[in-house]
């Protein structure tokens, strides 16, 4: 059996990825400590970690690494947060991903695919620095 969510709970829950977004990371981790899913996601398969990490908050996305964030989640457009970091060429985001064990080859738009595309040396540098 199914619970239906009410409109004020699901405008709540879209409002945890408005805070991934602008990074609000003492708001978005208090929802998380109090029982939102570190790993929500979307309509369109972005995580809480996706949205932080293409929106360049580093200090969110350790946050939420910190409480579980699974680095493995891919979005419905192939994507995943480090590929995001990547594209925004965020070295910090990069490495607090990659030491969380996020995997630069995973995703049919894998984070060294969009360090290849878009022709960013340094970022490709990062990805392979520890294979």
């Amino acid at each position: 059996m199914t619970t239906q969510l009410t409109e004020q709970e699901l405008a709540f829950l879209h409002s945890m990825f408005d805070l991934a977004r602008t990074g609000d990371t003492d708001g978005l981790t208090e929802a998380v400590d109090a029982g939102i899913p570190v790993n929500l996601t979307n309509s369109s398969g972005d995580s809480l970690l996706v949205l932080a990490a293409y929106h360049d908050h580093p200090e969110t996305v350790r946050a939420l690494l910190e409480r579980g964030a699974d680095t493995g989640r891919v979005n419905d457009r192939g994507q995943t947060a480090l590929g995001a970091a990547v594209f925004r060429r965020s070295e910090r985001t990069v490495r607090l991903l990659l030491d969380a064990g996020a995997d630069p080859a995973l995703g049919p738009r894998s984070a060294l695919d969009v360090a290849r595309y878009f022709d960013l040396p340094e970022m490709l540098s990062l990805l392979t620095e520890r294979s």
